[in-house]
């Protein structure tokens, strides 16, 4: 008898919570149709409720990180907006029922913070906003959120074989998330980061307002470009300037094994790389691909911005213990060096820069870090030991120096300038979604982390913000609090993290624009 009351009970609890989902989505959608005065047919073809059969289709297709596909705290509705104004209209009915709005511009969002909470909330996915339009003219673009750094790379070798633009490694990253984070990628020591090309902007305020850049003014227009946007609107464009590239690039993957001495020369490249000439990126990727493995391979991916005539006597007269010879480099133009990069042959078509799902999806957990000393032997030696214990366990290593020292750590709120070696990305990946798995593995996260402290920065301890991480300031209780904001925003923005709050205070007053790590109001110690 008291099952029976129990199974009622619960019956009864679920459809309240059912219908109470229910009449939030068709008050929504109730609120767009007198913004827009669009017909119902009209607003059921950009929106996507629970209910509907595309529901989790859509909303799984761009999310890169597969953790949370079982979880609950999925969004009330998906919005995939055609045109501006239905953003703004998402906005204000936002707004107006008290719910929060997430967008998403590619889905690499590392914590799944723009497609999965624990507050109610609105995703408004922006695959449908991603035209390109180059600009040879005055070498500029002007890129929508929605569009993916694929697009945007096979877009300008279309137009021109001599430009192209310095952001991420990979394709199917969305253009508006990654260049408000920074957005480093192959070319930083060149030409600095995705978002210090960034010359005007369009962004969407928490009244539905558009702004460029002279009406959001420069103090927001500083704090969008590297201090993550989805704290103060909805990017819906970028005006970046392009870079020029030489005809000829050449890139090479050197491999070795722990037992090919890989320990030495990681520790050789820690004094090497950042001082290389500005047009060479020689990045580590020490790997530990097997649960069976007994050892780490590191290879050694490196794009030069020239020809191998020109590389060779460089790397032998100043990293000679790598000995690269010619038959190691494969010479290519620079939307090559992009397909390269991201792990396609280089005689592939362009075409697959045009994916925007990547082929290996699994979960995976990230941490990072900056290095500032290089790091003694016995140090790389440990944290070999602790990759060895994890399957799918991986360190990337990316060299600092170049145009990274030139440039001024309160020129963009990305302050990871000079008196920084390399960023170290710690990454592990696993197969199995179950929640007892995901604990292993987010513990293997913890504890490479927590090993790797007297080697990394101090005082605070950087992390890079695309690298997003929820441990990073969380409370005794495990929850990520706004009362230790400070805590993550001083590792992600250093000095910078006052002005954005104060910046953020005075564009986004009622705090609308709000995740479980954006910039908090000045003085608020609550979401």
């Amino acid at each position: 008898m008291e099952l029976g009351y129990c199974a009622m009970f619960l019956i009864l609890l679920l459809q309240i919570s059912c219908a109470a989902s229910t009449s939030v989505e068709k008050k929504f959608k109730e609120c767009l149709l007198t913004k827009l005065e669009y017909n119902s047919e009209s607003i059921e073809k950009i929106t996507f409720t629970p209910s509907s059969s595309l529901y989790p289709q859509v909303w799984n297709s761009l999310a890169q990180n597969p953790r949370w596909v079982n979880s609950s705290g999925k969004p009330l509705l998906i919005l995939r907006p055609f045109h501006e104004s239905e953003i703004q209209a998402a906005i204000l009915c936002s707004k107006e029922q008290g719910l929060q709005l997430r967008v998403r511009s590619g889905g690499h969002d590392y914590e799944g913070l723009s497609y999965f909470s624990k507050v109610p909330f609105i995703m408004a996915d922006l695959i449908n906003i991603r035209s390109i339009e180059i600009s040879l003219a005055d070498e500029t673009a002007w890129v929508q959120g929605g569009a993916s750094l694929g697009e945007l790379y096979y877009k300008i070798s279309k137009a021109s074989k001599v430009h192209g633009f310095p952001a991420g490694t990979c394709p199917s990253i969305g253009v508006g998330g990654h260049i408000s984070g920074g957005g480093q990628g192959m070319m930083l020591r060149k030409h600095g980061l995705a978002a210090d090309h960034v010359v005007d902007a369009y962004l969407i305020d928490g009244n539905g307002k558009i702004h460029d850049r002279k009406s959001m003014g420069e103090d927001v227009f500083w704090a969008i470009r590297g201090g993550g946007a989805a704290s103060f609107g909805v990017i819906l464009a970028w005006k970046i300037r392009l870079v020029k590239v030489p005809p000829i690039v050449t890139g090479f993957n050197v491999p070795r094994t722990l037992e090919e001495g890989a320990t030495k020369l990681i520790h050789r490249w820690q004094y090497i790389a950042h001082e290389l000439p500005d047009d060479v990126v020689i990045r580590v990727i020490a790997q530990n691909r097997d649960v069976k493995s007994k050892t780490i391979r590191a290879t050694f991916n490196s794009i030069f911005l020239g020809g191998v005539d020109r590389l060779i006597p460089l790397m032998n007269e100043r990293f000679p213990e790598l000995r690269l010879q010619a038959k190691d480099c494969t010479e290519m133009s620079w939307i090559q060096s992009i397909m390269f990069i991201a792990g396609y042959r280089i005689e592939d078509p362009l075409e697959l820069l045009l994916n925007r799902t990547t082929t290996f999806k699994t979960s995976f957990k990230a941490k990072s870090d900056f290095v500032k000393e290089p790091i003694p032997k016995s140090g790389l030696e440990g944290a070999w030991k602790i990759l060895l214990g994890e399957a799918l366990t991986t360190m990337i290593f990316e060299p600092y120096g170049g145009r990274m020292n030139e440039i001024s750590e309160s020129e963009t709120p990305f302050p990871h300038r000079k008196g920084n070696l390399y960023n170290i990305q710690y990454l592990v990946n696993w197969e199995d979604n179950s929640n007892e798995a995901a604990k292993g593995h987010l513990q293997w996260a913890k504890m490479v982390y927590k090993y790797m402290t007297p080697y990394v920065s101090k005082s605070p301890r950087a992390a890079y913000f695309n690298y997003k991480d929820l441990d990073l300031g969380k409370n005794k209780h495990g929850n990520t609090s706004y009362s230790n904001a400070s805590v993550w925003g001083k590792k992600y923005f250093m000095g910078n993290f006052r002005r954005l709050a104060q910046i953020k205070t005075r564009f986004d007053p009622q705090n609308f624009f709000r995740n479980e790590q954006s910039i908090p109001l000045l003085n608020s110690h609550h979401s």
